[in-house]
């Protein structure tokens, strides 16, 4: 099987990892720590603002899920409690809660910007691609369009094989917010689920050295050339800028993204010496 195949065959893996931009969150009231690539912020649960959650251990998503899920069952109304709980729902694999709580606030907030925008994501992220797009699409405001619901867009039609229409929504975000690393990288892993490795290598090197950049970009750069069979270069990227136990976390995703249907291995196995 080609590496085109193998990335087909598990494009909803590489769809979770190529859904940067939206992940950071849609109101702009996230954070993160610029000084150091892939670090781990001391934020407390109750504090977070939504999107913030990616730079959490597992520790401390469990202790966010707690607290959150108990002020949300006191108040399942309360919006930004509900968009966190979520936020956290999905960051631990429970889709399916989170998709729930999120349809609950999206009744509650039928015409809320940011209420439609996370819960297209939470439909995204239990696979119901279609309906994902709509609810987006109704977050977006033509007269002032919100460059990270382009991009959320245009993951979404990269999901649904409209590759195409994607990168044209990719690049009318990037007219709005040029050299921004989510939107890069969103493009990059356009490429990548096409199979056109060499030019998502590109765009993935440009998101590495634009704004924004941080260590899930760098991940999807080191997938890139993973998936290349250049595995000695894909780890030392993995590693750049974090401490050895971030680092290890880091090759510990690599590997099991390149691992699925053991696509590590068979492409391993096809790069031989003096080739």
């Amino acid at each position: 099987m080609t590496s085109a195949g193998i990335i087909q065959r598990n494009r909803q893996l590489i769809f979770s990892a190529a859904i940067v931009a939206f992940a950071l969150g849609i109101s702009g009231c996230a954070t993160t720590d610029k000084t150091t690539t892939g670090s781990i912020s001391p934020v407390s649960a109750a504090a977070a603002p939504t999107g913030n959650f990616d730079q959490m251990n597992a520790q401390q998503l469990a202790q966010a899920s707690t607290s959150l899920g108990a002020r949300y069952q006191n108040n399942p109304k309360d919006r930004t409690t509900a968009m966190n709980f979520a936020a956290v729902l999905r960051m631990t694999g429970r889709n399916d809660q989170a998709l729930a709580v999120m349809r609950s606030l999206a009744i509650a907030y039928p015409k809320d910007r940011d209420v439609l925008a996370a819960y297209g994501k939470a439909l995204a992220s239990s696979g119901e691609f279609e309906a994902a797009l709509d609810a987006i699409r109704r977050a977006q405001t033509p007269e002032y369009p919100d460059w990270k619901l382009l991009s959320a867009e245009g993951a979404i039609l990269d999901q649904l094989g409209k590759t195409g229409e994607a990168r044209d929504i990719y690049k009318q975000a990037m007219d709005l917010h040029p050299n921004e690393a989510s939107l890069l990288s969103n493009l990059g892993m356009s490429y990548v689920l096409s199979g056109e490795l060499n030019t998502a290598e590109t765009y993935m090197r440009k998101a590495v050295s634009a704004q924004g950049a941080d260590s899930r970009v760098r991940q999807n750069l080191a997938l890139v050339v993973g998936l290349q069979g250049r595995f000695a270069e894909a780890e030392s990227i993995a590693k750049q800028e974090l401490s050895p136990q971030q680092a290890e976390t880091n090759v510990k995703y690599l590997r099991s993204m390149l691992a699925q249907q053991n696509s590590w291995n068979m492409l391993k196995d096809k790069k031989k010496p003096n080739s």
